[in-house]
C-alpha cells in the first residue's frame, strides 16, 4: 500500500490522447517523515504514522516533542500496513511512489452543509405546490403510524447534514508535477477548496534517497503556497 497526504487545489481540465476533455483535480502534496512505527507485539496491530507540513501552526509541546523536528506543522496520520518492519522512524517519502495511470482512493471530509431539511439531505421530492398545499413544499409529510405513538429510529428527516469522511474510490492519476508538487486526479474529490485529503493506492512506498532533495520536498509545501498554488498548479496542468 502506498499512500500520500496532499490539499485539495480546485478543479480543471486536460486533454487526454483522443483530444477528449478530462476533468481533474489538482491537489498539492508534499513530503511526509515517518515518526513512529507500531507493531504487532507492542502496539497490537501493524501501522506507520506519517506527518505532513499540513497541520496548524499552533503546534503543542507533546507533538513537537513526538516529531522531534522533523516537521514544522505536522499533520499526523497513521496508516495500516502488512509489513512495518519495511519501514524506519526518518525516513521521507513523497509523490514519487505514484504514477499516472495508477488507480487510487480518495478519502477526505465532505462539505458540511449545516442544519439541512429533507429535500436537501435525502432528496424528497417535496409536496405539490397546488390544491391546498400552502407553504409545505418542502416538508417531510407524514412519518408513518401514530399507534406506537413514537418516531423509529433511523427515521430519515431533517438534521445536520455534510462534514462526514468520504472515501472515492477507482479514481485515476491523469500527471503528476514535480516541480510544483501537484497531482492532478481524474474527477471531483470531496472536501472544500484547501481540506486535506488522503490519496491511497496498490504498491510499495519508495523512500527519498538524496538527502538534499528531502530538505527541498519538506519545504516545497510552503514555497508553493506563497506562489498562489492554485493558479500556478492550474495553468501547470492546462497547458
Amino acid at each position: 500500500m502506498k499512500f500520500i497526504v496532499g490539499r485539495k487545489l480546485s478543479m480543471s481540465q486536460v486533454y487526454a490522447e483522443d483530444r477528449t476533455i478530462v476533468p481533474v483535480t489538482i491537489v498539492r502534496v508534499g513530503a511526509g517523515v515517518v515518526t513512529q512505527i507500531k507493531t504487532v507485539d507492542t502496539d497490537g496491530y501493524a501501522a506507520v504514522q506519517v506527518g505532513y507540513n499540513e497541520g496548524s501552526k499552533h503546534v503543542t509541546a507533546s507533538v513537537r516533542g513526538h516529531v522531534k523536528g522533523a516537521v514544522t506543522r505536522p499533520y499526523l496520520k497513521e496508516f495500516r500496513v502488512q509489513n512495518a518492519d519495511a519501514f524506519s522512524v526518518g525516513q521521507v517519502y513523497d509523490a514519487s511512489g505514484f504514477e499516472p495511470g495508477d488507480v487510487v482512493s480518495v478519502t477526505g471530509t465532505s462539505k458540511g452543509r449545516g442544519f439541512s431539511g429533507v429535500v436537501k439531505r435525502h432528496h424528497f421530492s417535496g409536496s405539490p405546490k397546488t390544491h391546498g398545499h400552502k407553504h409545505d413544499s418542502r416538508a417531510p409529510g407524514s412519518i408513518g403510524s401514530t399507534d406506537s405513538a413514537r418516531v423509529f429510529p433511523g427515521m430519515r428527516m431533517a438534521g445536520r447534514f455534510g462534514a462526514e469522511q468520504v472515501t472515492v474510490k477507482n479514481l485515476k492519476i491523469v500527471s503528476i508535477d514535480a516541480e510544483n508538487g501537484t497531482i492532478a486526479v481524474k474527477g471531483a474529490l470531496p472536501g472544500p477548496r484547501g481540506s486535506v485529503v488522503i490519496i491511497s493506492g496498490d504498491g510499495e512506498m519508495k523512500p527519498v534517497s538524496d538527502k538534499e532533495q528531502k530538505k527541498e520536498d519538506l519545504t516545497s509545501v510552503e514555497e508553493v503556497a506563497k506562489e498562489d498554488p492554485i493558479t500556478a498548479a492550474t495553468e501547470k496542468v492546462q497547458s
